[in-house]
């Protein structure tokens, strides 16, 4: 597992740093571009509360011990409400709608909406009175992303519908309008834990609070351990959670930002082709037009010069310089 050191990454890079900083990039571009299918095996086999929250408990536990043993300490109480509300906004409810959702739709299709993501968070922050305000180029990214969006969802909107199905699409829209909520409100509530820390104890908190759900509405009789269902499970603890946040961390800190964002890009092409050749999911020339115009939009969104305002605010400049500096949230395949 990779884990950013204390070099910046303004430093000169020996060639073994450079090697292990771009397999780091590749690990986050490829891993959590996975965790989709994962989750779709995963939800086939356990009910979705109790399999994303002993997921979560088991990650956040083991991540905490690990980074215990490597120097790091607890967060301090002052921290522990923001951590708690970006870890339930981001982990118990987006991600716990992704998995919820994934009982229903397409791993492929799940992944596509989630890449959304940076739409919603450009759309939500110019609300915002301090936030950055829209322009014609992220307008024209938002309506082009979404577009992908309806083309996407075409095929089946105009054919007869399955009411789970639809059931899934219509609630995993919300997944990533809560990431953004909660993502945006990281950015503006820095803490002093080191973002692997807060990582952590996001996923212990969002794990209890999952099992505590499951549990609550009877999950535990329908749930069984299975080898699939047992195999999906620890490959997110470990690949998904640790591998990858550990990764996106360490290539975050010897790479460039602007590089590393690059895996938001990569991670739906692994999802959908993935799923496409283990589950024998919708792979069309319709959904590979869908896909490059969403991502065709978020490329316009995620490539926009600030403005003014927030160059002066600078909380995701100081995230990037120093990647150490406060929790730095990602996308909902991540944790």
């Amino acid at each position: 597992m990779f884990l950013a050191s204390r070099e910046s990454k303004g430093s000169q890079m020996s060639k073994d740093d450079k090697v292990k900083a771009y397999l780091a990039y590749a690990c986050v571009s490829f891993f959590w571009g996975t965790t989709y299918l994962a989750i779709r095996i995963g939800v086939e086999e356990m009910p979705p509360a109790l399999f994303a929250g002993i997921r979560f408990l088991l990650a956040g536990l083991l991540f905490v011990g690990i980074l215990l043993l490597r120097g790091y300490k607890l967060p301090p109480k002052q921290d522990l409400g923001v951590i708690a509300v970006v870890g339930i906004s981001l982990l118990t409810i987006a991600n716990g709608i992704v998995v919820w959702a994934e009982q229903f739709i397409p791993s492929s299709l799940a992944a596509l909406i989630v890449t959304t993501l940076p739409l919603w968070m450009v759309a939500i922050e110019a609300l915002l009175p301090r936030g950055d305000k829209l322009n014609w180029r992220k307008a024209t990214g938002i309506l082009i992303g979404f577009a992908g969006v309806l083309i996407l969802l075409w095929p089946d909107l105009s054919g007869s519908l399955d009411p789970a199905y639809l059931t899934g699409v219509i609630v995993i829209l919300f997944a990533p309008i809560f990431w953004s909520a909660g993502s945006i409100y990281a950015k503006y509530r820095k803490t002093e834990t080191p973002p692997l820390m807060s990582a952590a104890v996001q996923m212990v908190i969002a794990g209890a609070v999952l099992t505590t759900i499951g549990l609550a509405v009877g999950e535990a009789s329908r749930f069984e351990f299975t080898t699939r269902g047992v195999s999906a499970l620890v490959y997110l603890t470990i690949f998904g959670s640790i591998v990858g946040y550990g990764s996106f961390i360490y290539a975050l800190d010897k790479l460039p930002a602007t590089v590393v964002s690059t895996y938001a890009y990569l991670n739906p092409v692994v999802a959908v082709v993935l799923g496409w050749l283990i589950l024998d999911e919708r792979l069309d020339w319709p959904m590979v037009i869908a896909t490059a115009i969403i991502l065709s939009g978020v490329v316009l969104v995620k490539t926009n010069r600030p403005g003014r305002r927030v160059k002066e605010m600078r909380p995701q400049a100081e995230v990037e310089r120093n990647p150490k500096s406060c929790a730095r949230p990602v996308t909902p395949n991540e944790a």
